[in-house]
């Protein structure tokens, strides 16, 4: 992907903060009236990590204006995240609960965000040439168009302000199924958002469900690495070739078995595809967060000039490191993630 970004403007990631209430499956939160709690979201988690690596970041979300929202945002600022693009508007903060050691895909999660903040955000109210000053990189997910059809004009207009001023654009298609509940399917919506986008993000499976990149039947009936780097080839030179725009598209491989965690990650660009080593762990602190930060490597790779080897070997690092850290954001520094890299033999 031709990369033109410069160095001294920002990174700007755009939707819902949300704080994660973490249940337990044992209900020890009951008996000992305990409920933690962590900042985060999707696009927030990106703009956390990035700020940590020492890109200059923005955050845009909406909040209502009372005491809790200032001290979450004496709290962004803290991670050096700049929050003058937050929006102040609406009554409530968006909410989700989350069984500990589970991920977003799975039942355990319970959405609470009807009537928040960004929710409510409409089309035609937001100053777009104050958000964009300084701003040569947009990202966004494809959770913001799963909230309503309200939101998904919301995400086309601010996709609409960000190509007119020449700004590289991201997405990651985070599926939620249960967030997709106003009537319209998916490959509805995100081909119409997706078409704006210099870098694509996700897996697969997502590409199917979000924009109809139709996945192999019974690809996991072999389980094998070469299988998978195969359709991840397909996949991605198919979402090239419907959406033009793009020059970029990064997968994620995670598989769950009985030994532990199993990772490794694709990038196609130019008509090849890069791997990374396959990555294990027995025992994982928490899942959620694993995939922003890979997001998040990949934008640090592409605005640093990195080649695409660096690229994907710094953001699936990345993103395995996460899988050790409680919270929805990681902490793990440049150094320490490079140190951490593996290498194919």
């Amino acid at each position: 992907m031709e990369n033109k970004v410069a160095n001294t403007e920002s990174v700007l990631t755009f939707g819902e903060l949300l704080l994660r209430f973490c249940i337990d499956a044992d209900s020890n939160w009951l008996n000992e009236n305990k409920l933690p709690f962590y900042i985060g979201g999707a696009e927030l988690n990106v703009a956390t990590a990035l700020a940590l690596w020492g890109i200059p970041t923005k955050y845009f979300t909406s909040l209502p204006d009372n005491d809790l929202s200032a001290q979450i945002i004496n709290h962004l600022i803290s991670r050096n995240i700049d929050i003058s693009t937050i929006h102040k508007g609406g009554s409530r903060l968006g909410l989700f609960y989350l069984t500990k050691g589970k991920d977003m895909k799975h039942d355990a999660v319970i959405y609470d965000r009807a009537g928040s903040a960004f929710a409510e955000l409409t089309t035609n109210t937001i100053e777009w040439d104050e958000v964009f000053k300084g701003v040569s990189w947009f990202h966004f997910s494809a959770i913001c168009p799963a909230l309503s059809q309200q939101t998904a004009n919301l995400c086309e207009e601010v996709l609409i302000a960000a190509s007119k001023r020449g700004v590289h654009i991201s997405v990651d298609l985070n599926y939620r199924a249960k967030l997709w509940q106003y009537g319209k399917k998916p490959d509805e919506i995100m081909p119409q958002l997706v078409k704006y986008c210099d870098l694509i993000m996700g897996n697969v499976w997502a590409a199917d469900k979000l924009l109809g990149i139709t996945v192999t039947p019974d690809i996991h009936k072999s389980g094998e690495k070469k299988i998978y780097l195969q359709e991840a080839l397909n996949s991605s030179d198919l979402i090239i070739r419907q959406f033009p725009k793009c020059k970029a598209v990064a997968n994620t491989f995670r598989f769950d078995e009985s030994s532990g965690i199993k990772y490794y990650t694709t990038l196609y660009m130019d008509k090849k595809l890069y791997h990374s080593a396959e990555y294990r762990a027995e025992i994982v602190t928490d899942k959620v967060g694993s995939g922003d930060c890979f997001m998040a490597g990949l934008i640090h790779g592409f605005y640093n000039h990195l080649d695409p080897s660096s690229i994907l070997n710094f953001a699936t690092a990345a993103a395995f490191e996460k899988l050790f850290i409680a919270g929805d954001a990681t902490t793990s520094t440049v150094e320490k993630i490079n140190n951490a890299i593996k290498y194919e033999n």
